[in-house]
């Protein structure tokens, strides 16, 4: 059985920085920040999806040099909830549209964060990723019902529907990769549990 052409780091690398030039691109920038939840919920993703793309082209060494100070992926999740925690804070939306240093500070830090993402998460194992997603999914429902609940616009630059229309997103999705993860975890258990009864079975 022949298999499929792989995406190479080298490849990976490509797509990611071209999907960076993408995003960089003042129009295409200006359409997904000119509505609230298509500047939450499709910017931030896609900046972390070019970061992870990038990460591919680490070299070695640099693999080994980051898996020294993250040990289980510990270090990297930190960084990653840390870093969405802060850009969930309506005062740094209202700034990354103001600001151009902190609009390229946010960018960069997404970046970041879906580099550490990718280069933490199989390493964490399911018990830190459980632990990083117990926290991160909650809060992220949390300031969803807060945008949805609030009587007033917390971010000066969206209309209150707007607000609302994102709190209604971040819900849906904190309960969507609740769900993706939970079958991700079914599906291993299963295999586990497959190996080893296959012996038995033999």
């Amino acid at each position: 059985m022949t298999r499929g052409p792989r995406c190479t780091p080298r490849t990976q690398a490509a797509l990611g920085l071209a999907l960076c030039v993408l995003l960089a691109w003042p129009a295409l920038r200006h359409a997904l920040e000119a509505s609230m939840w298509r500047h939450m919920v499709l910017q931030f993703p896609l900046l972390m999806a070019a970061g992870a793309l990038l990460a591919a082209a680490l070299p070695p060494r640099a693999h080994a040099a980051v898996a020294r100070w993250n040990a289980h992926g510990i270090a990297g999740l930190v960084g990653v909830a840390m870093v969405l925690g802060v850009l969930m804070v309506p005062r740094v939306l209202d700034l990354a549209l103001r600001d151009g240093a902190t609009e390229a500070a946010k960018c960069a830090a997404l970046v970041l964060a879906g580099a550490a993402l990718r280069l933490s998460w199989r390493a964490a194992g399911l018990v830190v990723q459980g632990f990083f997603l117990g926290n991160m999914l909650p809060m992220t429902a949390v300031v969803g019902q807060l945008y949805i609940d609030a009587p007033l616009r917390l971010c000066n630059a969206y209309l209150l529907d707007d607000q609302a229309r994102l709190g209604q997103w971040l819900i849906a999705l904190a309960v969507l990769l609740a769900l993706g993860w939970l079958a991700q975890v079914g599906w291993v258990m299963a295999r586990r549990e497959g190996t080893l009864l296959a012996p038995d079975n033999a």
